[in-house]
């Protein structure tokens, strides 16, 4: 089993990401807003932007009209920096669009303070 510490939990504060090296892949580190950590390949499956450039927000409800937006589930979802393309980060980085496609995950887990990346 490939292992790494990719950070400190004292790096992202909940609804924060990073981008990191996992051995030679870019990954994006996230952490939700109930303190949880999550790793996915840091490239939108869309064209290959760099999600870290992009943000953590929240999905868009039937209630919203245009200009007016109304959010749910706050800090789980990534956006992508060049398309706007939405990703799951609870539920496997799935994409909201269409929830065949999905980003690249990678398992995490949390010592002392290291946050730990592995496959």
């Amino acid at each position: 089993m490939k292992e790494q510490v990719v950070c400190k939990t004292t790096e992202l504060e909940p609804g924060e990401m990073k981008a990191a090296h996992f051995g030679k892949q870019d990954v994006l580190i996230c952490r939700t807003l109930d303190g949880e950590f999550y790793a996915f390949l840091n490239q939108c499956t869309h064209q290959g932007a760099p999600l870290d450039k992009g943000m953590i927000c929240g999905a868009t409800t039937e209630d919203s009209t245009p200009g007016d937006y109304h959010y749910c589930r706050k800090g789980e979802i990534i956006r992508c920096p060049w398309h706007g393309r939405e990703f799951d980060i609870k539920d496997e980085g799935r994409m909201l669009a269409n929830p065949n496609k999905r980003l690249a995950s990678f398992k995490v887990r949390v010592e002392n303070e290291d946050v730990i990346v592995y496959k």
